[in-house]
């Protein structure tokens, strides 16, 4: 697409005056980002598909060294001739004053008896300038079967970013690299430590906590930010007063967890006392305990409001069979006449064809029954943890013998 601003015209113009993929490069992606492979027939006859040397192999073993070019091949024993392969790998650089990671796919061809041909075809580069500032120049991306499909004839143009170009970011980079002095001022020193140039980059451009934790050393640490920026924005003022007091963060993860929990449960997460726990993983656990309890009672509370604002709806509904009582002399059943009584009955309360009893034995109850106003039949009844009690038969017999009361009710009020 053509370029929308300044910035993207710039980038564009800087991005012709690239130099082309080196034999330098080129070689070291044939040599390190795919696989060698020495091709052995049973009876020990072996090629190597790198020079296409040939050579006898009498003991098989799983790796060799070509005896002719010294490359180190990995043995597979097979009739077949040919091998195609592609990978891709990235190269950062600079241009002007951005910088520019190169994105290349390697697509090599062997054949027994042959040297290995291989051609590089640049696929996009990524530009940043020196505030985080980032264009695509990329060939175009179209619809296929895989993530990586492109127009391999299409121009290189400003592209908008996707997950075929972040996915071949991620890929091998070539060890020498020539890199902004601002990111060196800012603690990159040659290693991305297993993260991706696109998240590094930026970051390091841009955000001082990144500057600091990378010069600080703490890789670790840096790279879970990155990964979750949510948190690095939650505990980063927390994490500052625990590296003041020399507390050393072993698994950042749990510590983050544990900050998070500390702010709901409204403790003061920049304090000391809270964020530098002595036994980390046990203060994780004996918070998480006090959240569950704290979100079990903010459940009953917000249960208790919504039944306070369901018992005029519950008392239109319902009213007509308050006072329904009937017993065997052991258990005694009755209607539930408020909605503070089906705290915990699943809004049974407000169902029209329902009706909720309650079981009890010397006033502790023992079930909860639900009675189906269509049908007279007890639908359901449960004791603690929904189960069923040993009275279970008892109660629904004493529910069914006395029906006639609670349809002498809904005949009264018809």
């Amino acid at each position: 697409m053509k370029p929308r601003n300044r910035f993207e015209k710039a980038v564009l113009a800087e991005s012709k005056k690239l130099r082309p993929i080196s034999k330098t490069q080129c070689k070291w992606a044939f040599r390190e980002c795919i696989d060698h492979f020495a091709y052995r027939l049973p009876k020990g006859r072996t090629t190597c598909m790198d020079c296409g040397h040939s050579w006898t192999m009498e003991n098989p073993t799983e790796h060799c060294t070509c005896p002719h070019c010294r490359a180190k091949l990995q043995v597979r024993t097979t009739f077949e001739r040919k091998i195609r392969q592609k990978q891709y790998f990235t190269i950062l650089t600079t241009c002007g004053e951005y910088q520019v990671l190169r994105m290349c796919l390697l697509s090599a061809e062997m054949e027994k008896g042959c040297k290995a041909t291989s051609c590089v075809i640049e696929i996009g580069q990524y530009w940043w300038n020196a505030q985080r500032r980032k264009t695509i120049v990329a060939i175009q991306r179209v619809l296929g079967k895989y993530i990586d499909t492109f127009s391999y004839c299409s121009p290189m143009a400003v592209r908008n970013d996707n997950e075929a170009y972040r996915h071949i970011s991620y890929s091998p980079i070539h060890p020498k690299f020539k890199v902004m002095d601002v990111l060196r001022r800012n603690g990159f020193k040659d290693d991305f430590h297993d993260i991706a140039p696109t998240v590094l980059i930026p970051a390091l451009l841009s955000d001082s906590r990144a500057e600091t934790l990378m010069k600080a050393g703490r890789i670790e640490h840096l790279k879970y930010f990155l990964d979750y920026s949510r948190a690095f924005d939650a505990c980063w003022q927390s994490y500052k007063v625990a590296t003041r007091n020399g507390y050393d963060i072993e698994d950042i993860s749990i510590w983050c967890d544990y900050v998070d929990m500390l702010r709901r449960l409204g403790k003061d997460i920049h304090n000391p006392k809270y964020v530098c726990p002595t036994d980390l993983h046990r203060e994780h656990d004996r918070r998480q305990n006090e959240l569950r309890k704290q979100r079990e009672k903010e459940e009953i509370e917000r249960k208790r409001k919504k039944a306070m604002e369901d018992e005029k709806r519950f008392q239109e509904l319902k009213s007509k069979f308050f006072g329904i009582y009937f017993t065997d002399g052991t258990i005694q059943v009755h209607v539930l006449e408020s909605v503070q009584e089906h705290l915990f009955s699943n809004e049974y309360y407000l169902k029209e064809n329902s009706l909720i009893l309650s079981a009890t034995i010397e006033g502790r109850r023992i079930e909860t029954i639900e009675v189906n106003l269509d049908t007279l039949k007890v639908v359901q009844s449960r004791g603690v943890c929904n189960k069923n009690t040993e009275y279970h038969e008892q109660i629904v017999s004493l529910v069914n013998a006395n029906r006639k009361l609670i349809r002498q009710r809904m005949r009264a009020t018809a």
